[in-house]
């Protein structure tokens, strides 16, 4: 197992970040609730403290002890890390003068200090914080501040513990990804965790977690699911079959497209063409919420069916990644919602749970797709919803309507791919609006179909800005859907960033 720094987190938004910068610096990290550090775990090289909404004055602020961590690890605390440390040893922490929201010039005191030692004597950070360190007890020593914080950074005299009250994990703070990569230094981490190094750990692993067991997948087409029957294909080849359902609502030859590409990377994949099921299952049915418990179950019944017709499986596959687990629990530990793939399978077919991605983030489950050798139109596919079309065409779902949906997406997404600007969207798709306007076709009035352009760039999903297409593009797409998509008369552009709107209208 690789050596690892654990994230303590004490609810601050920018937690996942810490991790990812770690990542990006080749070091295996994990993210575990403050209350909850692992203290068998032989691997562990060093903690860091994360930031929080909380004050560390506050009655129900989150708490631990930190002597033993101090007497084990070196210890990094950012923000209400730092703030926690200094108040637990005796220093007083308080309301800032002047809150220090946003851009700081940092000013180093110390150039000899194994933390901030290499880096620009100026340089800006970035700070979010009410409180401040007033008081340090004298064992504390400052070695940096700005023009309004005198105690913008602490070392702790004769131990290796670190206090920052900047964010250098966030891309404002100039310096940032050298402090956390000096951290690691002190922490005498190796910094070999690789993509190539995590498939062969991987591999390794699978191999004897499964033995000659044999797993089942859902294959949903997405990068998560297809990376992760390439490992488990390269740990335990012919005793994983994979099932894709097709539900009706994938898009435009997509079924056929994602087989041949399966096929390429030498998987067992049974494909199951269900559509008509889930048209019946569907008909009438106009809530949003009904449908996809509706195509959620129906994919459930077709793949236990599938599952049932096989011998002698022991294991259930699934792509769940790293912010699945870590939003699926709360901060105390207590789950708050199942990011299970396939909902409700593991109890009522009696399959042990396979997850070789939990620990990854999405950017890394790509980097491992393509050290595996998969295609980059696979690595790199825009995220598409488990429910398909389902929750893009408004109100009642009919094979016309799925047929004028598939085809206004086609024509939308294979013109951004021309264009060159398929890549820097981060999802795209057409939606079908249950509401018909007048128009004129040649000689004729019309009264047919809206079709709504939907296109956002975001980094992780949580927030999206609307994609910012050019008009001349934007009319070309709009030509040709309604030149050649029959039944359309309209199409519109979707403005709204997330929030207050969602990225799909459903």
């Amino acid at each position: 197992m690789h050596e690892k720094i654990v994230i303590l987190d004490f609810g601050s938004q920018t937690t996942q970040l810490i991790g990812r910068r770690i990542r990006e610096l080749n070091t295996f990290c994990e993210i575990v609730p403050y209350n909850k550090f692992p203290f068998d775990d032989d691997n562990v090289k060093g903690v860091i403290l994360s930031g929080s909404p909380f004050s560390v004055n506050d009655e129900n602020a989150f708490k631990t002890d930190l002597t033993r961590l101090r007497s084990h690890y070196p210890v990094l605390g950012i923000c209400y890390g730092a703030q926690l440390i200094a108040q637990t040893s005796g220093g007083e922490v308080g309301k800032s003068a002047s809150r220090e929201y946003g851009r700081a010039k940092l000013h180093i005191k110390d150039t000899s200090d194994a933390l901030l030692g290499n880096i620009r004597e100026q340089s800006q950070v970035w700070m979010s914080h009410g409180d401040t360190i007033l008081n340090i007890p004298e064992t504390f020593r400052v070695i940096a501040s700005t023009g309004d914080i005198h105690i913008a950074a602490y070392k702790i005299e004769g131990e290796p513990t670190w206090g920052v009250q900047f964010h250098p994990e966030v891309f404002h703070t100039e310096e940032g990804t050298r402090i956390l990569d000096n951290f690691l230094t002190i922490c005498g981490c190796q910094k070999d965790w690789t993509p190539a190094s995590f498939i062969e750990t991987t591999v390794n692993d699978l191999k004897q977690q499964l033995g000659n067991d044999k797993v089942i997948l859902a294959l949903s087409g997405g990068v998560d699911s297809s990376v992760t029957a390439v490992l488990l294909n390269k740990a335990i080849g012919k005793n994983l079959t994979c099932v894709f359902v097709n539900h009706g609502l994938l898009r435009k030859n997509e079924f056929e497209t994602v087989l041949e590409n399966y096929k390429h990377l030498g998987l067992n994949v049974i494909g199951v063409d269900a559509k008509d099921r889930f048209y019946k299952a569907l008909a009438g049915v106009t809530d949003p919420e009904r449908k996809r418990k509706i195509i959620g179950k129906g994919f459930i019944d077709v793949f236990e069916e599938e599952a049932l017709k096989l011998k002698d499986i022991k294991w259930l596959a699934q792509g769940t990644i790293y912010p699945d687990i870590i939003e699926s629990l709360s901060i105390t530990g207590t789950t708050i919602k199942s990011h299970h793939n396939v909902g409700g399978l593991p109890e009522k077919m009696q399959l042990k749970l396979c997850e070789p991605l939990r620990l990854l983030f999405k950017d890394e489950v790509r980097r491992i797709g393509l050290e595996l050798g998969m295609q980059k139109n696979l690595i790199y596919r825009h995220p598409f919803p488990g429910p398909g079309l389902g929750i893009r065409i408004l109100g009642e779902i009919t094979p016309e309507k799925v047929r004028v949906a598939q085809d206004a997406d086609d024509i939308f997404i294979s013109n951004l791919q021309m264009a060159g600007l398929y890549d820097k969207v981060w999802q795209a798709g057409a939606i079908l609006l249950p509401v018909h306007s007048v128009g004129v076709m040649g000689d004729e009035r019309t009264y047919e179909n809206t079709i709504v352009l939907r296109a956002v760039t975001s980094t992780d999903a949580m927030t999206a800005d609307w994609a910012h297409l050019p008009y001349e593009f934007l009319a070309k797409v709009s030509n040709e859907i309604i030149n050649k998509v029959k039944g359309v008369n309209r199409v519109v552009y979707d403005i709204s960033s997330k929030p207050p709107a969602t990225i799909e209208w459903e």
